[in-house]
């Protein structure tokens, strides 16, 4: 596997390897639940590792990761953070225990220190995450009222979405005040990550 020339940080040999070796396991599960879409399959480096490893930032503090499913972004967060040496408390949020489990075979074979939380976004103990990630999970609307609860004063939520992201942000206005930016993906133009600050409901 190689970075895409669009990917501005270093990434070592052994983090390739490990990005490789996920993919693989991504492959190898698949098979037997449905983690990425067959459609996708045959591109999963370009539209899932490549296009998580896009929100990735060097940080130190808690990262929350809701919806992990088949680890997309958490385990290529992990994985990019381990490669650098940085101290990152990331905990990766699956309701489904099967996809639970992957996610956990993930961290011990790839060695990356990651926390697996097998429970609902609802039923989640108060966090104070400094940085809380969802990739497809949920409308922006409903996002901000689950991660509310648990992003820390001054933090920051990132959300992949995809080409409906304007419509999903004039609605979530509605109910929520926010400070957002809004950047192209690099994977898909049509698409957007969203840095969303100082959520207050309405």
């Amino acid at each position: 596997m190689q970075a895409p020339d669009w990917y501005r940080r270093d990434v070592s040999r052994e983090t390739l390897e490990k990005l490789d070796a996920y993919a693989a396991l991504l492959r190898k599960w698949t098979v037997k639940i449905n983690l990425v879409s067959k459609a996708s399959e045959n591109d999963l480096e370009h539209r899932h590792i490549w296009d998580s490893a896009q929100i990735y930032e060097a940080r130190q503090g808690d990262w929350l990761d809701l919806g992990s499913g088949g680890g997309l972004p958490g385990v290529v967060v992990g994985v990019l953070a381990s490669g650098e040496g940085h101290d990152l408390s990331l905990k990766l949020v699956e309701s489904d225990q099967r996809k639970a489990t992957f996610l956990r075979t993930c961290a011990r074979e790839l060695e990356v220190p990651l926390e697996v939380l097998t429970q609902r976004v609802e039923s989640l103990p108060i966090h104070a995450a400094s940085t809380i990630s969802a990739r497809a999970l949920a409308s922006l609307d409903a996002l901000l009222g689950l991660v509310a609860p648990h992003l820390a004063d001054g933090g920051t939520c990132v959300f992949m979405k995809g080409e409906a992201w304007a419509q999903e942000l004039e609605a979530a206005q509605q109910n929520w005040r926010f400070s957002c930016d809004a950047t192209p993906s690099k994977t898909n133009e049509k698409a957007a990550i969203l840095r969303i600050k100082d959520i207050v409901r309405a």
